[in-house]
């Protein structure tokens, strides 16, 4: 018995590849034989069948498939036309030939067939919808030459088919929804009269399903899935959706039931047919924001009509491109809404929620366990720890009350600790936010007309994000104003893009309802925003030459998003728009205010971590009781505390009154951090200090005179509860392509402003000084016999500066990999080692640049030194500068930018010694007499004209 298996299994063998090299033959043979028969010769055929209706059923059935296989597998090469045209043809008349024979004898109640009937329809769509038919593949003259032979084919099988269709009568209901799907390809054909007589039978559909059960559901829902597939397969255009629209609704407006609902149904088909077209059209496009945007339109759609099944088909698209482009934050808020669809339940999983081969899920609560693991995995990628924490705290309630799994939950809780540790530690680059406007009709349907905000990647500038915009779209043109374009340029064929940077707007959970560490604040300024600000000055009445706050106001405009940043997308829609008006006054409260917090911002991180640099502390301090930088503070009392203004604005009152109320409480936060700092300053840094301590005396005195004393209770921020106190331990700046001064860096880690100029427009930040220098400072010395001689040395000495400087950074230029978290502990790097304090600084420099104050003969003479020397710092010995001489860096500290200037760096060393990496001798100190007390106020600073926003100021110069 085994030879006889095997010599048979042998023989079959054979016989197949006979068969395979014969085919072409057997088939050539078939449509001679079916080519000379007539008519009669069918009925006759059939009648050798005799009485046996089985016969007949079955010759039929194997004749359908047949005629089906050999269709869908062609036997000859697709460039043998008159071969496949040929048979076609023939294929043709036999099917009309058969299909003669069901309506005689297989449509009536007692005969009818309904597989039989099924196989025909499949045969006939299958035969019309082959690419040998496809006649618009072919070029013009081939096409000419088959229509004038042939004729279409498919036009003619498709009226066959309409016919047969309403044949059926009674009988449709049963194949509904299941001939849906072949009855949508053959509409999908682009033959414009093929589609006309076709399409109707989708309402016949319609009105057969609603007769039979009051609803046409099932229709509904089997047309929405295949028409998916087939307009992704490539089928469908503009027409289709055009004809398909206006030929349904002429149907529907007439019935007498289905005017509302069946008008209805053909809206959303032919929403969902545009929103698949645009996706189709960039489906293979390189451009992946594109794609992605397309993607959510539809499974929005898809959420929307509730078609789970779809809906998380797109979901998982979604996923994969944020992948492809390492957008974990993003693609792990996908997976989020698949898990969300879930139920932490032992109900068994449906097929459609488990689409992906990775799940190996039961239940529904075990998918849903493992989409957790995967988000949080992805959350801790993209830093957004906050967010893990919270899916983990909910995973670990059902490790520890449902599942009892206390493996899982001690490595989950050991996750967590890390990531809490992360927030506190890890510095996080803080992106920026762009506000995009597409117009002009060129833009596909998504984009055009509409507005986003683009959340930028990490330290990525408005310019190399408007290059990589503009990349995109070659041929678009860049705006060159920031107002919203007429309908000229909306409605115009061409494409115009409008770019510029908006500023979120911090919203705090509840739960902050105390003093929180600015670390943890920081993460809240630019995630889980939706309203977005862009500021910008306007003038209203008459320049003021002496004071230009005085007619400054701000022009705010309000951008609100559909959803929250970040989220599926790195964009999202501009939902709605809306202005508001700062004045001149409301916009001194909102700087004095800014200010304030601040330096109180300021004051809580030192009180926290004793050991944070002192650098920071220094320039903000400088930056306000400095006499040079007072013209702020002078041109809001030139501006509104006058009796002019009292007396033109009474309604104003209450503001005046809060902005002296705010001038008067900044003394006591500048008294804390003047303590600090005199606690923390270094010797080297004690003139410095002395001459912040002279300058904060006349202030306080002034202030206190005006507007009277305030004090705060025993810590600083008892009063002011709801401001955060900070834990940063260190700052750090962006890449080396964007310069910012110390005082800007500052503020990244204690503040919510931009730290770039130009980054909302108009920026409304504290005062604070753009440069340690300035021509007011120059005035306090303007007796100074040796000055044209201290100028001259000072110029030299800058150009030598900036080249010292130069070359210390290219020695120390360490890259920054975006995608490795930097960790702050207590090492040294072996690369920047500790220098000596004789290299430290240089504070007996010939250059005259800060005045130290005058002290009473009682207190102690400070050191020796020059009335105006130079307070310098270098790169390299920052950490004694800094206070933190005893600290140590990470491994591989941050990069510092390259500077512009000398002078963006606020402080730099004397001499090239200071940054010499050999030990150099002491500098003799010259034995000076202490300069002479100033009976004299300081003067105010120079008037300007300058109109530009000063990023450390945040007051337009």
């Amino acid at each position: 018995m085994s030879a006889l298996s095997k010599y048979i299994s042998y023989y079959k063998d054979v016989l197949m590849t006979l068969y395979c090299s014969l085919k072409g033959n057997f088939v050539a043979s078939m449509t001679a034989i079916l080519r000379q028969m007539e008519d009669y010769h069918y009925a006759h055929l059939i009648k050798t069948f005799g009485k046996m209706r089985s016969d007949v059923v079955d010759f039929l059935m194997e004749t359908f498939i047949m005629f089906k296989n050999l269709i869908g597998k062609n036997v000859y090469p697709s460039d043998w036309v008159i071969m496949n045209m040929m048979q076609n043809k023939v294929f043709l008349r036999a099917i009309n030939q058969y299909a003669d024979m069901l309506n005689k004898k297989f449509l009536d109640q007692a005969n009818f067939e309904l597989q039989l009937w099924n196989n025909y329809f499949h045969l006939a769509v299958a035969f019309l919808t082959q690419e040998s038919l496809q006649l618009e593949n072919f070029s013009s003259t081939k096409r000419g030459k088959i229509l004038n032979k042939y004729g279409d084919m498919r036009r003619q099988i498709g009226f066959e088919i309409r016919d047969m269709w309403y044949n059926l009568g009674q009988h449709k209901i049963k194949f509904i929804p299941e001939m849906v799907g072949p009855m949508l390809e053959m509409t999908l054909i682009p033959e414009t009269e093929l589609r006309k007589a076709t399409i109707p039978i989708f309402f016949d559909m319609m009105q057969c399903e609603f007769h039979s059960t009051r609803s046409f559901q099932m229709f509904e829902n089997e047309i929405i899935t295949k028409l998916d597939h087939e307009v992704e397969g490539g089928r469908g255009d503009e027409q289709y959706k055009v004809l398909f629209e206006k030929i349904l609704l002429e149907h529907c407006r007439k019935h007498k039931y289905l005017a509302k609902t069946g008008e209805t149904f053909v809206k959303l088909v032919v929403r969902l047919m545009e929103r698949l077209l645009d996706y189709r059209t960039i489906m293979h496009d390189e451009n992946k924001e594109n794609r992605m945007s397309c993607t959510v339109n539809v499974l929005n759609f898809y959420k929307e009509i509730e078609r789970e099944e779809m809906y998380i088909r797109y979901l998982y698209k979604l996923c994969d491109l944020h992948k492809e482009c390492d957008n974990y934050t993003e693609a792990a808020y996908t997976l989020l809404l698949h898990a969300k669809l879930l139920k932490w339940s032992e109900e068994p999983c449906a097929a459609h929620l488990t689409q992906r081969d990775g799940y190996q899920a039961a239940t529904q609560g075990q998918l849903k366990d493992q989409l957790y693991q995967e988000i949080i995995h992805y959350f801790d990628k993209g830093k957004m720890w906050e967010e893990a924490i919270a899916l983990g705290k909910e995973l670990a309630e059902q490790y520890e009350n449902e599942m009892f799994d206390y493996e899982q939950l001690s490595e989950l809780l050991k996750k967590q600790a890390q990531f809490y540790e992360s927030i506190v530690k890890v510095i996080r680059p803080k992106p920026d936010y762009f506000a995009v406007g597409y117009y002009g009709q060129g833009f596909p349907t998504f984009l055009r007309n509409k507005v986003f905000i683009y959340r930028g990647k990490e330290y990525e500038r408005r310019e190399d994000f408007e290059a990589r915009l503009l990349t995109q779209f070659p041929n678009a043109e860049k705006m060159k104003t920031t107002s919203p374009p007429g309908e000229e340029i909306k409605n115009s064929p061409g494409q115009y893009i409008q770019c510029f940077t908006v500023k979120p707007k911090l919203d705090l959970p509840s739960k902050f309802h105390k003093p929180v560490s600015e670390q943890i604040l920081s993460f809240y300024r630019v995630n889980e925003v939706q309203r977005f600000e862009y500021s910008r000055p306007i003038r209203k009445g008459e320049k003021n030459p002496d004071n230009e706050f005085a007619n400054m106001w701000i022009e705010r405009t309000i951008y609100v998003t559909g959803y929250k940043l970040p989220g599926i997308l790195r964009w999202f829609e501009v939902k709605s728009v809306f202005m508001v008006e700062i004045s001149p006054l409301e916009n001194a409260i909102e700087t004095m205010q800014l200010t304030n917090d601040k330096i109180n911002n300021m004051v809580q991180q030192h009180l926290n971590d004793p050991n944070l640099p002192i650098n920071p502390l220094s320039m903000l301090l400088n930056g306000i009781v400095d006499p040079a930088v007072m013209g702020g503070f002078t041109n809001y009392e030139k501006a509104f505390f006058t009796e002019k203004y009292i007396h033109d604005h009474p309604e104003d009152h209450e503001k005046i009154e809060k902005l002296k109320d705010l001038i008067a409480w900044q003394i006591p936060f500048l008294t804390e951090g003047i303590r600090i700092h005199g606690e923390k300053v270094t010797e080297a840094l004690r003139p410095f200090h002395e001459r912040l301590e002279a300058c904060f005396k006349q202030l306080k005195e002034k202030v206190e005179k005006q507007y009277g004393v305030r004090s705060l209770p025993s810590t600083v921020d008892d009063r002011r509860g709801s401001r955060p106190r900070s834990m940063v331990r260190s700052f750090t700046m962006p890449s080396s392509s964007r310069p910012l001064s110390i005082a800007s860096v500052s503020s990244i880690s204690s503040d919510s402003t931009p730290s770039r100029p130009g980054s909302d427009g108009f920026v409304l930040e504290p005062l604070l000084p753009k440069k340690m220098h300035s021509r007011s400072q120059d005035k306090l010395d303007k007796d100074d016999p040796d000055k044209d001689k201290k100028e001259k040395k000072k110029e030299k000495r800058n150009s030598k500066h900036q080249e010292i400087f130069e070359k210390e950074f290219k020695s120390t230029d360490i890259s920054l990999q975006q995608s490795e978290a930097v960790i702050l502990s207590e090492t040294i790097s072996p690369l920047r080692p500790q220098r000596p304090k004789s290299q430290v600084i240089n504070v007996m420099g010939s250059e005259k640049r800060l005045s130290v104050s005058p002290s009473p003969p009682s207190q102690p003479i400070p050191p020796p030194i020059t009335p105006r020397a130079k307070l310098s710092f270098s790169l390299q010995s920052s950490l004694e500068l800094n206070g933190m001489n005893s600290l140590e860096m990470t491994d591989i500290p941050p990069p510092l930018p390259v500077k512009g200037s000398v002078a963006d760096y606020g402080c730099l060393t004397d001499s090239q010694e200071s940054v010499s990496p050999a030990t150099s001798p002491p500098v003799p100190q010259r034995q000076l007499p202490p300069p002479l007390p100033s009976k004299t106020p300081p003067p105010p600073p120079p008037k300007t004209t300058r109109k530009q926003t000063s990023v450390d100021s945040g007051i337009v110069q």
